[in-house]
């Protein structure tokens, strides 16, 4: 299965690219995930990510997650079909 879409909350997520260089790199549990953003918790910090702005990788999977793409709710990003990357 694409890991787009499967649920990420609970998934440890590594941002790959960003508009903001000072997110590169940064990684944490995904706690939550609306629309339009991500929630991280980083250690004991939480951080809400913009979809728009980010390319990123879920543990275990190889693919990078252009951000933009996603940018539907979950309930409608798990039920949808994908070109193949």
């Amino acid at each position: 299965m694409d890991v787009r879409n499967l649920p990420w909350i609970g998934a440890g997520l590594t941002v790959v690219d960003a508009a903001d260089p000072s997110l590169v790199g940064r990684q944490g549990l995904v706690v939550d995930e609306t629309r339009h953003t991500i929630h991280l918790l980083e250690g004991e910090r939480a951080l809400t990510l913009g979809k728009a702005g980010l390319s990123f990788s879920i543990d275990g999977f190889t693919t990078v997650i252009d951000g933009s793409l996603m940018r539907q709710r979950p309930e409608d990003r798990t039920n949808r079909n994908y070109p193949k990357v």
